[in-house]
């Protein structure tokens, strides 16, 4: 029978330093894409059997303290498609979907609520709104929250 792993959240100032680098590397590998591992290990500090030692158990946590997160209410007419133009929009808009709920369709209309990061949005959320009530198949659109 297998182990069931555990894992912690830890605050980073307790962690020991080949840790943090090898986070810190991962980060700058996603970033930069293709760049040679050996180049991004050199600039952080780490040897390569650190970094593949520990590599496979860190991993970022996502910090919503630094989102700007908004929660949209949507009523969409059940046609193909009207999901995927206002997901299309969003992106359009630089703006980063975080989560998205649908209700199962009823009398031809699904409820939606989608979450979006709008830190690098380019346009303001009442534009973002007005946009997706612009939308063929978008019934109403509402901001139900922000954080």
């Amino acid at each position: 029978m297998k182990k069931e792993k555990k894992f912690y959240l830890v605050r980073e100032d307790i962690l020991p330093e080949a840790i943090l680098k090898t986070a810190r590397a991962k980060e700058l590998i996603a970033q930069r894409g293709s760049v040679p591992v050996a180049e991004v290990l050199e600039q952080v500090g780490i040897p390569r059997s650190t970094f593949y030692k520990y590599r496979d158990g860190v991993f970022s946590f996502l910090d919503t303290r630094t989102m700007s997160i908004i929660t949209l209410s949507l009523e969409l007419r059940h046609e193909a498609g009207v999901l995927s133009r206002v997901l299309n929009y969003v992106a359009s808009q630089s703006g980063n979907i975080l989560t998205i709920n649908q209700s199962l369709p009823l009398r031809g209309m699904a409820n939606v609520t989608i979450s979006v990061d709008v830190e690098d949005l380019r346009i303001g959320v009442d534009e973002l709104l007005a946009g997706l009530d612009a939308i063929d198949g978008v019934l109403q659109s509402e901001l139900i929250g922000r954080s």
